[in-house]
């Protein structure tokens, strides 16, 4: 079976798809709020000759530096990112990792950019291609993602009940949304995806990227870890999967001089997956330290300070350390 294939391909293989009857399809869950939506860039770039004092110099060009397309021609970056692209330069979509977005981009398909904000990618494309990689069964991923949502309020597991903090929102909003999308998306998933029909679904792992709002509010912060636990509990639960593989992935995206609140919330985070401080996680649960993974400024396409300043090569790093992180979980180391 072919891993990746042009986007020229999709009608011959929609009408010659492989037989997959009677396989299961391994279903991962993708969560969280914009940095999982997904802003990394696809072909818009950094210019390196832009000169802000000339009128009309443009900030960024096609093939700019920082994009997806740039890192697969630099020879420094190549061998990492050429996958993405064919031998005519055209981006690839796989034919066994399939997938379903709530992000304001394409909403289902195969795997390829384009699922995240826009035209752009997120966490997805990494993390598709390493289980795709890895697994033998076809692979389905459901990414429900918004911008501007916190754990505390927006995301709060119901085992954490209620909380003051909330004002005019309603506790657990987005996380009984969440839970809706995944059990509707797999209701329909044969419609949706019609190379699947016949398949099995079962749920192989859960993949959370999250946390910019709840550094924001030193409450917020002070109960992440407590929230997060719960977090995983109630998924679990409500899924029927006891031990569902969890891949945390922490907010740092201000990188490896990240400080205060948002130094504590990422700490919060890494210590979900510490089996010294939760044991009943131990061997399900791995948490990523994501600040190493914030591109320079003279490698990222924008220098917002947020969104991963838009870099391709931030957002695949992401979606790769948690792809490999879930393949560890899934072989039981």
């Amino acid at each position: 079976m072919n891993k990746w294939i042009p986007f020229a391909a999709v009608l011959i293989l929609a009408l010659a798809s492989p037989v997959r009857a009677g396989k299961t399809v391994k279903v991962f869950i993708l969560a969280g709020q914009s940095n999982m939506v997904g802003h990394g860039k696809v072909e818009m770039g950094r210019n390196p000759d832009y000169d802000k004092t000339k009128k009309g110099s443009p900030r960024e060009i096609k093939g700019g530096i920082g994009c997806l397309r740039s890192l697969a021609k630099d020879p420094k970056t190549s061998a990492t990112y050429k996958k993405f692209f064919d031998a005519d330069g055209k981006l690839v979509e796989r034919d066994d990792v399939f997938i379903y977005s709530t992000a304001p981009g394409k909403s289902k398909g195969r795997l390829s950019t384009g699922f995240g904000k826009g035209g752009w990618f997120g966490p997805e494309l990494g993390f598709g291609f390493v289980v795709g990689d890895f697994l033998k069964e076809p692979v389905l991923i459901i990414k429900t993602a918004w911008g501007g949502k916190d754990l505390a309020v927006d995301f709060r597991p119901p085992s954490s009940g209620d909380t003051p903090l909330k004002k005019n929102r309603t506790a657990g909003e987005y996380y009984k949304k969440m839970m809706t999308i995944v059990k509707e998306s797999l209701a329909g998933f044969e419609k949706d995806f019609p190379e699947l029909k016949g398949c099995k679904p079962a749920f192989a792992g859960f993949g959370w990227h999250q946390g910019w709002n709840d550094g924001c509010n030193e409450d917020f912060t002070a109960e992440y870890e407590k929230n997060m636990a719960n977090f995983i509990r109630d998924v679990r639960k409500e899924l029927g999967v006891k031990d569902l593989p969890f891949v945390i992935a922490n907010t740092g995206q201000n990188g490896p001089g990240t400080k205060g609140r948002f130094a504590k919330l990422c700490q919060a985070q890494l210590d979900i997956g510490d089996p010294k401080k939760h044991p009943e996680f131990k061997g399900t649960v791995i948490s990523i330290d994501t600040r190493p993974f914030k591109a320079g400024d003279d490698r990222a396409p924008s220098g917002f300070g947020y969104h991963w300043n838009h870099s391709g090569e931030s957002h695949f790093m992401v979606g790769d350390a948690m792809g490999k992180a879930m393949v560890k979980l899934l072989q039981g180391k």
